[in-house]
């Protein structure tokens, strides 16, 4: 059985605040108040924790914990540190917020058209607030959830958020805890689920002061971050529990619809239950206490279903991960960039196989890797699948942070869009591709440590080697990198970008509406390919009416000859080249019947349903 403590300080009205830390090898801990130096000691509990009940502590109190006299620290379990990583932690009461969302209803996975933006770049204010006034734009959009980019408190004012030191406590400069709770508000007012990216594999350097309190951190692993944390070695129940109360608070005090775990395959576990496992186990009993059911989605790069799959089955039992296949298969064909571990991909068989099992490599050997890799997610259903044609990972991690708007012609960003929204998968678009935002998403950071700004300067041009980029790598210490990466919203005043948006608009709005879309089933989905003129046919037959899908991923017109084995007629619903898409128009058919020859405009997605209720 786990170890499932509180820890950290909890607020209660009628009793005032519960301290608790694990500091296992302290011989006194003490909770130093500072806004009147009162010093409260604290008593040893098993395994290590210290505790004391403070009556007349309340909300916003400053504190710090002594350790033995001589040493003292921020909470780790910090829930807000208004001054900063290195300074006082602050108490949070979460019973005097007024939640106004008891009639939402979490939405399911297959219903959820997911968003994913970073809270200081999304908008000009840089902070939740930000997020909360253009909500009706992604309302408008069709957006079902956001997921918002780490929000845990790191070092200075602009991060991309994976240098978190204090994983329970909200960014400050995006609006602190109330800030994270009005958003999640106004979120739920509007229709949204909210997914929170967070970080159980490291933590940031600066500020981060675990190893103060504890054996927070093994020697066991070797991680691009340093030392790993201690999921499986000696006191490593304790970290469990660290992270584990973090999931659970997201979810009971912040209303928070699902996490996205970061790089699981970095999270280094050889014990019999994995630590993901028991966190899902734990996830599972609040939901029946609280009534409400709450996701946990992976990213991972190991191609494993066991995370995905049923505890019953020998899995984990999360809800869904992330398939970094079905990107890579989709930027390299498109792009036809083939280094780093774009080397493996950029064949249009792979983007056939990726929609009809999940992953290209199921047991493949890799070349980039070279080691056979992967395994059959046939089975999973396709809901368990994230999917993207960009993300912050494989725009921020590019040298100059370009989109794919600067990599592939407008009438390719359609034929991306298309494959996305219309694939059997979960569908995630990245901050500002529904219009073809310009300005690149680069790396930035704002660390007070000019050692390690310079390290962070050369391990990123370290990472960039495998790849043929050109350029000089923009500082990653610089605000100015920072201020341009922020969403310029050229819709508003651009007509190319505002009709890029309707298209995306249009394809939200019949994913939504299309039976055989908004509950798309991989087993009752057709796909073909043919590799010399490159068109992909993808069609939907789950329920009627189908959808029958045609993309052209070439820049010349191309002949397809409609498949004979699914439908017999069909009627034209929507082509990309229409010219309130901004396209130059096109002379298709508006009907077709099985086996007829038509020509496909250049880099172009048609879209045609059966004409008979079938």
């Amino acid at each position: 059985m786990s170890i499932t403590r509180e820890i950290g300080a909890h607020y209660t009205p009628d009793k005032g605040t519960l301290f608790t830390v694990w500091a296992p090898a302290a011989a006194q801990v003490d909770v130093v108040l500072k806004d009147n130096d009162k010093i409260i000691p604290l008593q040893r509990e098993a395994f290590g924790y210290w505790t004391a009940l403070s009556e007349e502590t309340g909300p916003g109190t400053r504190y710090t914990y002594r350790l033995d006299d001589d040493m003292e620290r921020p909470d780790p379990a910090s829930q807000h540190q208004s001054d900063g990583v290195h300074e006082a932690s602050a108490v949070v009461g979460h019973t005097d917020f007024n939640w106004t969302d008891k009639n939402w209803k979490p939405l399911p996975l297959e219903q959820l058209i997911i968003y994913e933006l970073h809270v200081g770049t999304f908008s000009e204010e840089g902070t939740f607030q930000g997020i909360i006034d253009k909500l009706p734009e992604l309302a408008d959009l069709g957006i079902t959830a956001i997921e918002l980019m780490p929000v845990a408190q790191f070092p200075g004012s602009r991060n991309w958020g994976y240098d978190g030191v204090y994983p329970s406590a909200v960014q400050e400069s995006y609006g602190g805890p109330d800030g994270l709770k009005e958003l999640v508000n106004a979120c739920h007012a509007a229709g949204i689920a909210v997914v929170l990216d967070v970080v159980y594999n490291h933590l940031g350097p600066e500020g981060n002061y675990l190893n103060d309190f504890g054996p927070y951190f093994t020697d066991k692993y070797n991680t691009p971050w340093g030392k790993a944390l201690n999921f499986d070695d000696a006191h490593s129940d304790h970290v469990r529990n660290f992270f584990i109360q973090n999931a659970l608070m997201w979810f009971r005090d912040y209303h928070i619809d699902a996490l996205r775990l970061d790089a699981v395959h970095a999270i280094l576990d050889t014990g019999a239950k994995h630590f993901l496992q028991d966190l899902q186990e734990q996830v599972h009993h609040l939901e029946k206490q609280l009534g409400h059911t709450y996701l946990l989605i992976a990213e991972s790069d190991l191609n494993d279903v066991r995370l995905i799959n049923p505890m019953e089955k020998g899995g984990y039992g999360l809800a869904a991960q992330w398939s970094d296949d079905f990107h890579h298969a989709v930027h390299a064909l498109l792009t036809g960039e083939t280094s780093g571990y774009y080397s493996d991909f950029g064949k249009l068989e792979q983007l056939q196989k990726v929609l009809e099992h999940g992953f290209v490599y199921d047991g493949l050997y890799s070349e980039h890797r070279k080691r056979t890799f992967g395994s059959d997610a046939t089975a999973n259903p396709a809901r368990q699948f994230v999917v993207c044609s960009q993300n912050h990972d494989q725009v921020g991690n590019r040298m100059l942070g370009e989109r794919l708007s600067k990599l592939i012609s407008y009438d390719m960003l359609k034929v991306a869009a298309g494959l996305v929204l219309l694939s059997p998968f979960t569908p995630m678009l990245f901050m500002g591709e529904e219009y073809g935002e310009a300005n690149p998403f680069l790396y930035f950071v704002s660390h007070s440590d000019k050692e390690l700004v310079e390290a962070v300067r050369k391990g990123r041009k370290e990472e960039f080697s495998a790849f043929s980029w050109q350029g000089e790598a923009p500082d990653p210490q610089s605000e100015e990198t920072f201020r341009q990466s922020k969403l310029q919203r050229t819709y508003e005043h651009s007509e190319p970008h505002r009709q890029l948006r309707e298209f995306y608009k249009a394809l939200i709005k019949l994913r939504k509406s299309a039976p055989a879309l908004a509950r798309p089933d991989k087993t009752r989905l057709h796909v073909s390919a043919d590799s010399h003129t490159h068109v992909l046919h993808l069609i939907h037959s789950g329920e009627s009416p189908y959808i029958y899908a045609l993309f052209n991923i070439s820049n010349q017109p191309q002949k397809a000859s409609i498949v004979k084995e699914v439908g017999s007629a069909w009627k034209l619903v929507l082509s990309s080249t229409e010219n309130r898409y901004g396209g130059a128009g096109s002379d298709l058919p508006q009907e077709i019947n099985a086996g007829q020859e038509i020509t496909l405009p250049a880099a172009s997605l048609t879209l045609f349903q059966s004409n008979i209720i079938l």
